[in-house]
């Protein structure tokens, strides 16, 4: 009887074990739930020129866009889970969407496998040069003497920055107006124009403007410091206790059930990418620094706690899917 369960066992772990030792055979489809010239659709462009080269295979990018990422990250939930369909996406929207999307048909965790980290992007708060205020004490100050009167611009509803926004709200007890834009950089130039005073922003996006002087470098937005900003404090050391946002991340995902030794031969090609100077420069100029060797359960460990904190922030500012 021992030795049937053994047999059985083997027969059951066979078509895991074969897929892996011949993976990849055929070309490999990177979908992108973005618009192209976008920030994952840059890295996965990249991505998918060095995993070609690692593999041996082509990579496909195919841009599926709509309903903020939902329609390609369905498209990779329902295909098989045989390593041949991934998913480029950023976190957030991946991990916020249910908080704000009652259409949305899949579980964020529960329907994908996480393969690997690739970049993460500090956020900043910054505040126009011509607003009277010099540190996030200051602007939590004059937000007080004009309640309702300052408002913070970010790349859209349901990002890391629009919550970010909403934490700040509720920690301090502050009141600004949200002002939502259609990616980053329109929001980027009307903080820097003055017609939004305040902005959460990408870090790398915003510094050329910190540097000219047209815009105020308060704090960045996670529990650490940003490498290209270290003299910048966190949220925490600027006076708001217990303030942190997780790291807003551009990664890899497959669907659920994939075998295990398909995702590490996918993370391992991946892990050797993340070293050619040219995804570095490609990452750098969307706004991400390359990732710290993370595996797929620090990957899953992350997309768990985050939405933790997201679902606090959604409750305490009264967010509710629409």
């Amino acid at each position: 009887m021992l030795l049937l369960r053994k047999a059985l066992a083997a027969l059951v772990l066979l078509p895991a074990a074969v897929i892996a030792q011949d993976f990849p055979n055929k070309p490999i489809r990177l979908i992108v739930p973005f618009a192209v010239g976008g920030a994952a659709d840059t890295v996965g462009r990249s991505l998918g020129q060095q995993l070609s080269a690692t593999t041996g295979q082509p990579v496909i990018v195919d841009n599926r866009i709509g309903a903020n990422s939902m329609i390609g990250s369905e498209m990779v939930a329902r295909s098989q889970p045989d390593g041949y369909t991934l998913l480029v996406q950023l976190g957030p929207p991946h991990n916020t969407l249910p908080f704000f999307a009652k259409a949305i048909t899949y579980d964020p965790i529960k329907d994908f496998t996480p393969i690997a980290i690739v970049g993460t992007a500090p956020q900043a708060l910054v505040v126009n040069a011509s607003l009277p205020v010099d540190d996030v004490q200051g602007l939590i100050a004059y937000a007080r003497s004009h309640p309702g009167k300052l408002s913070y611009g970010t790349a859209g509803v349901g990002t890391s920055q629009h919550l970010g926004g909403e934490l700040l709200k509720a920690v301090t007890k502050i009141d600004m107006v949200h002002v939502p834009y259609k990616g980053g950089s329109l929001a980027l130039t009307d903080v820097v124009g003055g017609q939004v005073p305040v902005g959460i922003l990408v870090l790398s996006n915003v510094m050329p403007f910190v540097k000219s002087g047209k815009l105020k470098l308060l704090a960045v937005l996670e529990n650490q410091r940003a490498p290209a900003a270290p003299s910048t404090p966190t949220m925490t050391e600027a006076g708001v206790p217990g303030y942190a946002m997780p790291d807003t991340w551009v990664g890899v995902l497959g669907p659920a059930g994939m075998p295990a030794p398909v995702v590490e031969t996918l993370r391992a090609a991946i892990g050797k990418s993340l070293e050619s100077a040219d995804m570095r420069s490609r990452l750098d100029a969307a706004g991400f620094n390359v990732a710290k060797t993370a595996s797929p359960a620090d990957f899953l460990t992350l997309l768990n706690s985050s939405v933790s904190v997201y679902r606090g922030i959604t409750s305490q500012a009264g967010i509710s899917p629409e």
